[in-house]
Protein backbone atom coordinates (compact mmCIF):
# COMPACT_ATOMS: atom_id res chain seq x y z
CA UNK A 1 0.00 0.00 0.00
CA UNK A 2 2.42 2.44 0.84
CA UNK A 3 4.41 1.60 -2.77
CA UNK A 4 1.37 2.19 -4.39
CA UNK A 5 1.32 6.08 -2.67
CA UNK A 6 5.01 6.49 -3.50
CA UNK A 7 4.36 5.75 -7.11
CA UNK A 8 0.85 8.07 -6.94
CA UNK A 9 3.18 10.88 -5.50
CA UNK A 10 6.03 10.68 -8.46
CA UNK A 11 3.40 10.40 -10.84
CA UNK A 12 1.55 13.85 -9.82
CA UNK A 13 4.96 15.47 -9.29
CA UNK A 14 5.83 14.77 -13.07
CA UNK A 15 2.32 15.70 -13.95
CA UNK A 16 2.76 19.19 -12.05
CA UNK A 17 6.13 19.43 -13.35
CA UNK A 18 4.83 18.84 -16.92
CA UNK A 19 2.10 21.24 -16.10
CA UNK A 20 4.39 24.39 -15.14
CA UNK A 21 6.11 24.15 -17.85
CA UNK A 22 3.13 24.44 -20.13
CA UNK A 23 1.20 26.68 -17.96
CA UNK A 24 3.81 29.30 -17.24
CA UNK A 25 3.31 32.97 -17.52
CA UNK A 26 5.53 33.94 -20.78
CA UNK A 27 7.62 36.72 -20.20
CA UNK A 28 6.41 39.51 -22.20
CA UNK A 29 9.20 41.63 -24.72
CA UNK A 30 9.84 45.24 -22.68
CA UNK A 31 8.35 47.98 -25.51
CA UNK A 32 10.71 50.42 -26.45
CA UNK A 33 11.37 53.80 -24.32
CA UNK A 34 10.51 57.12 -25.72
CA UNK A 35 13.84 59.18 -25.70
CA UNK A 36 14.78 63.05 -25.82
CA UNK A 37 17.85 64.23 -25.53
CA UNK A 38 18.15 68.32 -25.11
CA UNK A 39 20.75 70.32 -26.21
CA UNK A 40 21.72 73.65 -25.58
CA UNK A 41 24.17 76.55 -27.08
CA UNK A 42 25.79 78.58 -24.68
CA UNK A 43 28.59 81.31 -24.32
CA UNK A 44 30.62 80.86 -21.05
CA UNK A 45 27.99 80.33 -18.28
CA UNK A 46 25.02 82.32 -20.49
CA UNK A 47 22.69 80.85 -22.74
CA UNK A 48 23.46 81.78 -26.66
CA UNK A 49 20.22 83.51 -28.32
CA UNK A 50 18.71 86.04 -30.25
CA UNK A 51 18.28 89.20 -28.81
CA UNK A 52 21.24 88.94 -26.58
CA UNK A 53 24.95 90.18 -26.77
CA UNK A 54 27.70 87.21 -25.74
CA UNK A 55 30.36 88.66 -23.95
CA UNK A 56 33.92 88.55 -24.21
CA UNK A 57 34.25 85.75 -26.81
CA UNK A 58 37.60 85.01 -28.66
CA UNK A 59 41.07 86.11 -28.23
CA UNK A 60 40.14 89.68 -27.87
CA UNK A 61 36.96 89.39 -25.77
CA UNK A 62 34.99 90.30 -28.36
CA UNK A 63 31.38 90.62 -27.62
CA UNK A 64 29.03 89.76 -29.96
CA UNK A 65 25.35 89.28 -30.98
CA UNK A 66 24.03 85.73 -32.62
CA UNK A 67 23.03 85.91 -36.48
CA UNK A 68 22.76 81.78 -37.11
CA UNK A 69 23.18 78.70 -35.61
CA UNK A 70 21.74 75.32 -37.15
CA UNK A 71 23.38 71.92 -36.93
CA UNK A 72 22.92 68.56 -38.45
CA UNK A 73 23.72 65.61 -35.96
CA UNK A 74 23.47 61.96 -36.96
CA UNK A 75 24.14 58.32 -35.43
CA UNK A 76 23.04 59.29 -32.00
CA UNK A 77 23.24 56.49 -29.95
CA UNK A 78 22.56 55.61 -26.07
CA UNK A 79 25.36 53.03 -24.00
CA UNK A 80 24.60 51.00 -21.70
CA UNK A 81 26.89 49.73 -18.24
CA UNK A 82 28.47 47.51 -20.66
CA UNK A 83 30.23 49.91 -22.90
CA UNK A 84 27.80 48.76 -25.75
CA UNK A 85 25.84 51.59 -28.24
CA UNK A 86 22.48 50.92 -29.26
CA UNK A 87 21.24 53.56 -31.63
CA UNK A 88 18.24 55.58 -30.76
CA UNK A 89 15.70 55.63 -33.46
CA UNK A 90 14.39 58.59 -34.82
CA UNK A 91 10.79 59.94 -34.67
CA UNK A 92 10.41 60.94 -38.40
CA UNK A 93 9.50 64.56 -38.26
CA UNK A 94 10.60 68.01 -39.98
CA UNK A 95 13.73 68.58 -37.70
CA UNK A 96 14.89 64.72 -38.12
CA UNK A 97 15.00 62.08 -41.98
CA UNK A 98 16.62 58.84 -41.39
CA UNK A 99 19.18 58.97 -38.78
CA UNK A 100 20.21 62.81 -39.20
CA UNK A 101 18.40 65.43 -36.94
CA UNK A 102 19.13 69.22 -37.00
CA UNK A 103 19.47 71.45 -33.96
CA UNK A 104 18.23 75.00 -34.22
CA UNK A 105 19.46 77.60 -31.41
CA UNK A 106 17.87 80.47 -33.51
CA UNK A 107 14.30 81.95 -34.11
CA UNK A 108 14.72 84.78 -36.74
CA UNK A 109 14.17 87.78 -33.65
CA UNK A 110 16.69 90.17 -33.38
CA UNK A 111 19.72 89.86 -35.58
CA UNK A 112 19.18 86.20 -36.53
CA UNK A 113 18.50 85.21 -40.06
CA UNK A 114 17.28 81.76 -39.67
CA UNK A 115 13.57 80.06 -39.22
CA UNK A 116 11.27 81.05 -36.54
CA UNK A 117 11.27 77.33 -35.21
CA UNK A 118 13.73 76.41 -32.37
CA UNK A 119 14.60 72.72 -32.33
CA UNK A 120 16.92 71.64 -29.24
CA UNK A 121 16.38 68.30 -28.83
CA UNK A 122 16.59 64.93 -30.24
CA UNK A 123 13.71 62.19 -30.01
CA UNK A 124 13.35 58.97 -30.83
CA UNK A 125 12.84 55.37 -28.97
CA UNK A 126 15.50 52.98 -27.82
CA UNK A 127 14.92 49.38 -26.25
CA UNK A 128 14.30 49.27 -22.77
CA UNK A 129 17.20 49.35 -20.19
CA UNK A 130 19.20 51.34 -18.35
CA UNK A 131 21.49 53.72 -20.42
CA UNK A 132 25.13 55.66 -18.84
CA UNK A 133 26.25 57.23 -21.66
CA UNK A 134 25.76 59.12 -25.20
CA UNK A 135 27.40 59.16 -28.29
CA UNK A 136 26.37 61.18 -31.49
CA UNK A 137 28.36 62.37 -34.77
CA UNK A 138 28.11 66.22 -36.19
CA UNK A 139 27.28 66.47 -39.25
CA UNK A 140 25.22 64.72 -42.41
CA UNK A 141 26.63 61.64 -43.60
CA UNK A 142 26.88 60.29 -46.70
CA UNK A 143 24.35 58.05 -46.95
CA UNK A 144 21.50 56.08 -44.35
CA UNK A 145 19.06 53.36 -45.14
CA UNK A 146 15.73 53.77 -45.31
CA UNK A 147 12.63 51.83 -43.88
CA UNK A 148 12.96 49.28 -46.14
CA UNK A 149 17.21 49.11 -45.98
CA UNK A 150 17.45 50.82 -49.19
CA UNK A 151 20.22 53.17 -49.36
CA UNK A 152 19.62 57.23 -49.39
CA UNK A 153 22.15 59.69 -50.34
CA UNK A 154 22.23 62.84 -47.58
CA UNK A 155 24.80 64.91 -47.55
CA UNK A 156 25.27 65.36 -51.12
CA UNK A 157 21.69 64.86 -52.15
CA UNK A 158 19.36 67.63 -54.39
CA UNK A 159 17.90 70.40 -51.93
CA UNK A 160 15.24 69.96 -53.90
CA UNK A 161 14.92 66.46 -53.70
CA UNK A 162 14.87 65.53 -50.22
CA UNK A 163 12.60 65.87 -46.56
CA UNK A 164 12.93 68.36 -44.06
CA UNK A 165 15.18 69.12 -42.45
CA UNK A 166 17.80 68.15 -45.23
CA UNK A 167 15.59 70.50 -47.56
CA UNK A 168 16.63 73.85 -46.27
CA UNK A 169 18.30 75.78 -48.94
CA UNK A 170 20.49 77.82 -46.19
CA UNK A 171 22.51 74.95 -45.12
CA UNK A 172 22.98 73.99 -48.53
CA UNK A 173 26.95 74.55 -49.66
CA UNK A 174 27.44 75.82 -53.11
CA UNK A 175 31.12 75.47 -53.38
CA UNK A 176 30.78 72.04 -52.38
CA UNK A 177 28.15 70.27 -53.19
CA UNK A 178 26.87 68.96 -49.68
CA UNK A 179 25.52 70.81 -47.04
CA UNK A 180 26.59 73.02 -43.84
CA UNK A 181 27.70 70.71 -40.96
CA UNK A 182 27.36 73.79 -38.75
CA UNK A 183 26.06 77.08 -39.92
CA UNK A 184 27.00 79.88 -36.45
CA UNK A 185 26.85 83.32 -37.68
CA UNK A 186 28.22 86.04 -35.13
CA UNK A 187 27.63 90.08 -35.62
CA UNK A 188 30.83 90.82 -33.17
CA UNK A 189 30.42 94.27 -31.91
CA UNK A 190 33.05 95.74 -34.32
CA UNK A 191 32.86 99.13 -36.32
CA UNK A 192 30.68 99.02 -39.18
CA UNK A 193 32.64 98.18 -42.82
CA UNK A 194 31.34 100.45 -45.38
CA UNK A 195 28.09 101.41 -43.58
CA UNK A 196 27.24 97.28 -43.01
CA UNK A 197 27.45 95.48 -39.69
CA UNK A 198 30.17 92.80 -39.96
CA UNK A 199 29.12 89.32 -40.57
CA UNK A 200 31.47 87.09 -38.90
CA UNK A 201 30.99 82.87 -40.12
CA UNK A 202 31.83 79.37 -38.62
CA UNK A 203 30.33 77.27 -41.54
CA UNK A 204 31.64 73.28 -41.16
CA UNK A 205 30.95 71.33 -43.39
CA UNK A 206 33.58 68.56 -45.82
CA UNK A 207 35.84 69.90 -48.28
CA UNK A 208 37.56 68.81 -51.40
CA UNK A 209 34.61 66.91 -52.85
CA UNK A 210 34.49 65.55 -56.66
CA UNK A 211 32.02 64.52 -57.84
CA UNK A 212 31.81 60.29 -59.42
CA UNK A 213 32.18 60.43 -62.65
CA UNK A 214 28.66 57.95 -63.30
CA UNK A 215 26.33 58.93 -60.87
CA UNK A 216 26.71 62.92 -59.97
CA UNK A 217 24.89 61.99 -56.63
CA UNK A 218 27.99 60.38 -55.37
CA UNK A 219 30.83 62.59 -53.71
CA UNK A 220 34.52 61.60 -52.64
CA UNK A 221 35.89 64.40 -50.17
CA UNK A 222 39.21 64.60 -49.30
CA UNK A 223 38.21 66.37 -45.45
CA UNK A 224 34.82 64.43 -43.93
CA UNK A 225 34.93 67.17 -41.52
CA UNK A 226 32.73 64.73 -39.17
CA UNK A 227 32.44 65.43 -35.61
CA UNK A 228 32.47 62.28 -33.56
CA UNK A 229 31.29 63.08 -29.83
CA UNK A 230 30.90 59.93 -26.64
CA UNK A 231 29.85 60.78 -23.19
CA UNK A 232 30.82 57.70 -21.09
CA UNK A 233 28.67 59.34 -18.65
CA UNK A 234 25.31 60.92 -19.28
CA UNK A 235 22.08 60.91 -17.82
CA UNK A 236 19.49 61.45 -20.41
CA UNK A 237 16.96 62.51 -17.88
CA UNK A 238 18.00 65.46 -16.19
CA UNK A 239 21.32 66.03 -18.46
CA UNK A 240 21.79 67.92 -21.83
CA UNK A 241 24.39 68.27 -24.07
CA UNK A 242 26.03 72.10 -24.93
CA UNK A 243 27.77 73.84 -27.43
CA UNK A 244 29.98 76.27 -25.71
CA UNK A 245 30.86 79.29 -28.47
CA UNK A 246 33.40 80.15 -25.74
CA UNK A 247 35.61 77.43 -26.30
CA UNK A 248 34.85 77.07 -29.63
CA UNK A 249 36.24 80.43 -30.40
CA UNK A 250 39.06 80.75 -27.87
CA UNK A 251 41.75 82.14 -29.42
CA UNK A 252 40.39 83.39 -32.42
CA UNK A 253 40.42 86.88 -32.77
CA UNK A 254 36.35 88.00 -33.97
CA UNK A 255 37.58 91.54 -34.02
CA UNK A 256 39.59 91.56 -37.38
CA UNK A 257 39.70 88.91 -40.34
CA UNK A 258 43.63 87.23 -40.94
CA UNK A 259 42.71 86.10 -43.90
CA UNK A 260 40.55 83.76 -46.67
CA UNK A 261 36.61 84.10 -45.37
CA UNK A 262 35.40 86.40 -43.12
CA UNK A 263 35.46 84.15 -39.80
CA UNK A 264 36.68 80.07 -41.22
CA UNK A 265 34.11 78.10 -43.88
CA UNK A 266 36.56 75.03 -43.01
CA UNK A 267 38.87 76.10 -45.77
CA UNK A 268 42.47 74.60 -45.56
CA UNK A 269 44.40 77.28 -45.90
CA UNK A 270 41.91 79.46 -43.39
CA UNK A 271 43.89 81.10 -40.51
CA UNK A 272 40.92 80.91 -38.26
CA UNK A 273 39.79 77.68 -39.44
CA UNK A 274 43.11 76.35 -37.53
CA UNK A 275 42.44 77.30 -34.01
CA UNK A 276 38.86 76.36 -34.66
CA UNK A 277 39.33 72.57 -35.71
CA UNK A 278 42.54 72.64 -32.86
CA UNK A 279 39.23 73.32 -30.55
CA UNK A 280 37.20 70.39 -32.11
CA UNK A 281 39.92 68.27 -32.36
CA UNK A 282 39.98 67.92 -35.79
CA UNK A 283 42.68 67.96 -38.02
CA UNK A 284 42.34 70.96 -40.78
CA UNK A 285 45.51 69.32 -42.43
CA UNK A 286 47.19 66.21 -42.98
CA UNK A 287 49.26 66.45 -39.32
CA UNK A 288 52.06 64.88 -41.21
CA UNK A 289 53.02 64.20 -44.67
CA UNK A 290 51.26 61.05 -45.59
CA UNK A 291 49.14 60.94 -42.77
CA UNK A 292 45.80 61.13 -45.14
CA UNK A 293 44.19 61.97 -41.93
CA UNK A 294 42.90 65.78 -42.98
CA UNK A 295 39.47 66.54 -41.70
CA UNK A 296 39.27 63.27 -39.21
CA UNK A 297 39.60 63.52 -35.86
CA UNK A 298 42.38 63.41 -33.39
CA UNK A 299 40.78 61.49 -30.97
CA UNK A 300 37.58 59.14 -30.46
CA UNK A 301 35.20 62.12 -29.17
CA UNK A 302 35.79 61.24 -25.13
CA UNK A 303 37.29 64.61 -24.39
CA UNK A 304 35.81 67.29 -26.59
CA UNK A 305 36.48 70.94 -25.19
CA UNK A 306 33.50 72.28 -26.67
CA UNK A 307 30.64 70.13 -26.07
CA UNK A 308 30.35 69.35 -22.70
CA UNK A 309 27.81 67.71 -20.96
CA UNK A 310 25.54 69.34 -17.87
CA UNK A 311 22.30 69.44 -15.79
CA UNK A 312 19.39 70.57 -17.46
Amino acid sequence: MRLYAILACLILSACNSSGDSATATPISPQPDQAVAVQFALKAGGQTAECNTTLPALGSRATSAKLRDARLYVHDIKLINALGQEVPLALTQNASQYLNVAMLDFENKTGNCVGSSALNQQVTGTAPSGQYVGLSFKVGAPDTAKDAAGKEVILNHSDTMAVPSPLDIMALGWSWQAGRRFVQLELNPDVPAVNGKTVNWFFHLGATGCKADAVNANLFSCSNPNILPLRFASFDVAKQRVVLDLASLLQGVDLSQDAGGAMGCMSGPTDPECAQIFNNLDLNLNESAAGKKDAGLPKGDGNFSKVFKVELK
